[in-house]
């Protein structure tokens, strides 16, 4: 009697497992690439004339092009909220640093089944603070965030012992990769993608692909005629910003490429956008007007990042999404995809994907301290807006149809009547949330 007991329990274990891993293969792959400081206006299909980006426009085509995605306006800030889905006075402490107790969306996809992989630049273990992060030397760290594999830029190694693009200092596995001159960063960690999803293929994955395109130094990539000269391949020069464009759109196009020759790509989702607006240092031209990046600054230019979602499965015709995502509606997202329940600031965007009824966020808010260097500091704040106004903490009220540049605020005593009605609103948002003293800047 007890091991016919003992046969049918193992049997019900058997079912379950077999139907939990039925589920999983039913999920779909998610592959999220976030370029480094890429603004909106980078992509030819943001009406950018100054760049031509064919595999994202097609990806845009097809998929979902959101208008007006708000991320933060610099790079570990953007990373922390993205990751955890909260917002900075939740859980953001040093610049280059995430604490090591959060959750992130690698642990909800591990949690969930996932093959995880992390390739890129990681810049969290807080290589700045080291008398005051103890575990900073921890080169474990991305696998305590949930990532089953990963090769990084700045993991235990700071930016001053190597750098991202020619001869780069990468970290793969807990191990340093064998430097070699002709090297080429981001072909490393694409490269190193690509064999993930060809051993992986049989499986559900998840990766996170923080790239190191297109951040400065602004120098030539291999397709560029200077790399040939190994002398000119650290020539830091603003005129390389367009072939490094162009070679972020041609690593995705390697990785569309190497799903479609797997025939894995129908049930992958393939997510692009940027961690913050554009370097200052660059100036773009829109079918519209010329736009200078505005990295560091809470001005449009410095939130406003592309946001492409594409899924061959699910979404049949591709459409433009004019309602605002924030930076914290990924973490909820990919709960929603694994039917996984979790607590975050955001809203899941995952009902636009599949085609089910989505009530649009009607505001996204901003808490934006860098804990940087004064020069960034300067435009510490917070903000609540809708997609045409803004309001800040200090009362600064924007309409940014016609005053995208933030540079005069409206007159308080000539306010419409909607407007009234708006400013009221986001007053009500903003006081949601704890306001700093501005003593502390």
């Amino acid at each position: 009697m007890k091991s016919r007991i003992y046969i049918i329990l193992i049997i019900l274990v058997l079912i379950s497992v077999s139907c939990k891993t039925d589920k999983i293969k039913d999920r779909p792959n998610i592959i999220l690439i976030m370029a480094d400081d890429m603004g909106y206006e980078c992509l030819s299909s943001y009406e950018s004339v100054s760049y031509s980006t064919p595999v994202l426009d097609s990806l845009a085509a097809q998929g979902i092009r959101f208008s007006h995605c708000v991320s933060q306006p610099l790079c570990t800030p953007s990373r922390v909220k993205i990751m955890t889905g909260l917002y900075n006075y939740r859980n953001y402490d040093f610049f280059g640093h995430l604490n090591s107790n959060q959750y992130t969306f690698g642990n909800l996809m591990k949690d969930a089944g996932y093959i995880t992989c992390i390739a890129g630049k990681w810049q969290l273990n807080g290589l700045a603070y080291k008398d005051s992060i103890p575990d900073w030397s921890d080169n474990t760290r991305p696998n305590k965030f949930g990532f089953d594999e990963y090769c990084m830029w700045q993991l235990i190694k700071g930016v001053n012992e190597g750098e991202r693009y020619a001869n780069p200092l990468i970290e793969k596995n807990r191990k340093i990769i064998e430097r070699n001159e002709d090297d080429y960063g981001p072909d490393i960690f694409s490269n190193y993608i690509l064999d993930f999803i060809e051993r992986k293929k049989d499986e559900t994955f998840f990766i996170y692909y923080p790239m190191v395109l297109v951040h400065n130094p602004f120098v030539p990539t291999p397709d560029s005629d200077e790399w040939s000269n190994k002398t000119m391949r650290y020539k830091n020069d603003t005129s390389y910003f367009k072939d490094m464009v162009t070679y972020t759109d041609k690593i995705v196009g390697k990785i569309v490429n190497k799903l479609e020759e797997l025939d894995i790509d129908e049930n992958t989702i393939i997510i692009f956008t940027g961690d913050n607006g554009t370097h200052t240092s660059i100036f773009t031209h829109t079918t519209k007007s010329i736009i200078q990046g505005g990295k560091g600054n809470t001005i449009d230019a410095g939130i406003h990042v592309p946001l492409i979602v594409y899924w061959p499965q699910k979404i049949k015709k591709g459409f433009v999404y004019n309602g605002l995502i924030e930076f914290s509606d990924f973490f909820p997202t990919f709960a929603d995809i694994v039917e996984r329940e979790v607590k975050s600031d955001g809203k899941s965007f995952y009902p636009l994907l599949t085609g089910t009824k989505y009530e649009p966020r009607r505001t996204a808010f901003v808490h934006y301290d860098p804990k940087w260097s004064k020069r960034v500091n300067q435009y510490r704040n917070q903000f609540v807006r809708t997609v045409d106004y803004k309001l800040y903490q200090d009362g600064r009220f924007f309409n940014l149809t016609k005053d995208k540049l933030e540079k005069t605020p409206l007159n308080m005593d000539s306010l419409l009547e909607n407007e009234l009605v708006i400013k009221s609103t986001l007053e009500s948002e903003l006081k949601k949330h704890p306001i700093w003293n501005d003593n502390e800047k």
